[in-house]
């Protein structure tokens, strides 16, 4: 009985022991599946990721446009100014600009102003948006308001639209120019090299000259490269600076093509801004600072910071402007008139759309000016080149049949 129950035992542990085995034996069958199905959902969601990954940026001037075309069509039409900003945050596929204005709500929900709320950003909404939002508020009049300021974004992006598009030919002109030359210099002009091999008292200055600088460009192109973007990196990272604004500003106003319509586009900045605030209601020392900050320009924006002090002091903003040279005198003499008659917001309106007229006027002749004077130089520029190296050849061949 003993043995039969310990055989009995023996035959149990033995058929544990199997199923174990076969246990183990089926786990290690399955394990490669389940490896390489928890691989495999690893890589779909890596390739998941990287077809979601995009780099967003925060919203731009067109989001900031719609968004105050949008609030102003609604709350004209009764609707609360918290279904609106929710309603145009819901259709936003800007996803930072959709947080901004979810937060703005619950900012106007728990008890803050809409003027407030939007202060509360003052990267995406300007000093002047700010004020004229709270002007709105405080005179009952945000619907008619918003659309003003709407007008206002709509035809600072038409002037700076025009002032990019007119100069796209000009640059594309100068591109074609620098790639033209460069590719003459280091790729046609060695070609010839061989045939001037010995002749080097043939060769007038001028061939000598552009061999020198073929052979040193194609001989240190790694240093060339590299030393023409820290030039314009270095040049970028400069007018960024304070001194560095101050003298590119004051550039601006002296180069010969471009000093008028800069003078023109910072005069019709200046005071569309003014008049539109003055409309508004806000008040003049505060208008004059947001106007300042707006200005475009580190001179213009130092007179009306000059202007500002001058204002708080008592004096009038004509006589104050009339100090300073970057103004018209005949539009400092308007100023003044609208001052006198307290209709400052309808003369500021008047001066900033006439300016406004001329500055596309400016811009249309500077871009005819510059159109023909690129395409001329460029013309001189490729005409040495080729002649630089066609005179060595004629004289050449003169000297062989001579």
């Amino acid at each position: 009985m003993l043995e039969t129950s310990q055989n009995s035992n023996g035959l149990t542990a033995i058929m544990a022991d199997d199923r174990s085995s076969e246990s183990s034996g089926q786990k290690q069958q399955h394990s490669p599946k389940r490896v390489q199905s928890s691989s495999a959902g690893a890589g779909e969601s890596v390739l998941k990721k990287i077809r979601n990954f995009r780099v967003e940026f925060g919203p731009g001037r067109k989001d900031i446009l719609n968004f105050t075309n949008q609030v102003a069509v609604m709350i004209r039409a009764g609707i609360s100014l918290q279904e609106t900003i929710e309603s145009i945050a819901g259709q936003q596929t800007n996803e930072k600009f959709k947080v901004i204005l979810n937060d703005i709500k619950e900012k106007i929900e728990s008890g803050h102003s809409f003027s407030q709320a939007l202060a509360e950003y003052p990267d995406v909404f300007s000093h002047l948006y700010v004020n004229m939002v709270a002007a709105a508020e405080m005179s009952g009049s945000l619907s008619s308001m918003l659309q003003k300021l709407a007008g206002y974004l709509d035809s600072e992006a038409e002037t700076r639209s025009q002032i990019k598009g007119a100069m796209i030919y000009p640059a594309i002109i100068a591109f074609m120019a620098i790639t033209v030359t460069i590719f003459m210099i280091c790729f046609i002009l060695p070609k010839f090299t061989t045939i001037f091999d010995g002749k080097e008292h043939l060769l007038p200055v001028s061939t000598k000259a552009l061999l020198a600088m073929s052979a040193f460009m194609r001989g240190y192109w790694y240093v060339l490269v590299p030393l023409i973007v820290s030039f314009f990196g270095g040049f970028l990272y400069f007018i960024r600076t304070e001194t560095g604004s101050l003298w590119w500003d004051k550039t601006k106003l002296v180069l010969p093509l471009i000093k008028k319509v800069c003078r023109s586009l910072y005069i019709t900045r200046s005071l569309h801004t003014m008049g539109v605030l003055i409309g508004a209601g806000v008040p003049i020392l505060n208008t004059i600072s947001i106007t300042a900050q707006i200005s475009g320009n580190a001179l213009y924006k130092r007179m009306w910071l000059g202007v500002y002090d001058d204002v708080r002091e008592g004096k009038k903003i004509a006589s104050s402007l009339s100090q300073y040279d970057l103004m018209p005198g005949q539009v400092v003499q308007m100023i003044r008139s609208g001052e006198d008659s307290g209709s400052m917001a309808e003369v500021l309106s008047d001066i900033s759309k006439y300016y406004d007229r001329m500055l596309k006027t400016v811009i249309k002749t500077t871009v005819s000016m510059i159109e023909p004077i690129m395409i001329v130089l460029m013309g001189v520029l490729v005409g040495f080149i080729a002649m630089s190296i066609l005179l060595p050849i004629f004289k050449m061949s003169s000297a062989v049949t001579g």
